[in-house]
């Protein structure tokens, strides 16, 4: 029979990303054949696999879903409950099982995907591709030009290894922390405090850690637009279906994505 890796079966079910079903293996919540499962483990279709005590396979795939959700500060983008803040998850309540599309942080507002469709999450992630995030970003010191042009130029900031590209792990050399460049970007005063950031990264904490390497310091961070698909007018704490046509564009935009 053919094997496949766990967390890539995991994925194409809808039940979690791959970096999750990782997690959810360390924690010892993923049993394979009543045995608590390993890391980088391969399956087939033979075993009898189960999450948390309830039994999991092709049987439970649910029907695609793809939502788009107004985050308010305060809530933590992921499944765990080990956290004391409330996940996502919790907060959405979503009547079938449900996952964020990349993260937005705590302290982070706006718009966060969610679905049930592991390719579709693996797609998007992936930073080699480029896709386009859209940020308000308020500042507690005013803005100056040269913040603007180095901002837009790129920054170099600390980031955690977890968080890097091969390559830089590489440079890493067992520390916890590893320095990288940020790619340009396009950045737009909006006020003396305020401007607007379209990064094509998502590294941890990126905004955050790129204004503060300069000196200045992020009072307020909302997201409002991912690809092409726009926060606009949702209240917060609210979520919404994609469209049927931004979900032709995302599909546009991902189909070279393998």
């Amino acid at each position: 029979m053919e094997q496949v890796r766990l967390n890539k079966y995991l994925s194409e079910l809808g039940i979690c990303s791959r970096r999750e079903a990782d997690r959810l293996v360390e924690e010892g919540r993923v049993l394979v054949n009543g045995k608590p499962a390993e890391l980088g483990q391969k399956i087939s279709a033979e075993d009898a696999l189960s999450l948390d005590g309830k039994p999991v396979g092709t049987a439970h795939r649910d029907a695609p879903v793809l939502i788009a959700f107004h985050k308010p500060r305060g809530i933590v983008c992921t499944t765990s409950t080990n956290d004391k803040a409330t996940n996502i998850i919790e907060y959405i309540d979503y009547p079938v099982r449900i996952f964020p599309i990349g993260r937005l942080d705590k302290e982070s507002e706006g718009i966060i995907l969610l679905t049930n469709q592991g390719d579709l999450v693996n797609k998007i992630n992936r930073q080699r591709y480029g896709h386009e995030k859209e940020y308000i970003v308020r500042c507690r010191r005013k803005l100056t030009a040269a913040f603007l042009k180095q901002m837009s130029e790129g920054v170099e900031i600390n980031i955690p290894v977890i968080d890097a590209s091969d390559k830089d792990r590489k440079r890493a050399r067992g520390r916890e922390y590893v320095n990288v460049m940020t790619k340009p970007c396009r950045v737009t005063k909006i006020d003396d405090h305020t401007f607007n950031i379209v990064l094509t990264q998502g590294l941890n904490r990126q905004i955050r850690r790129m204004c503060d390497a300069l000196g200045n310091y992020v009072d307020r961070l909302k997201r409002v637009r991912v690809m092409n698909i726009e926060l606009g007018d949702l209240p917060e704490g609210a979520y919404r279906d994609v469209t049927e046509e931004e979900l032709a564009e995302l599909a546009r935009l991902i189909e070279h994505d393998t």
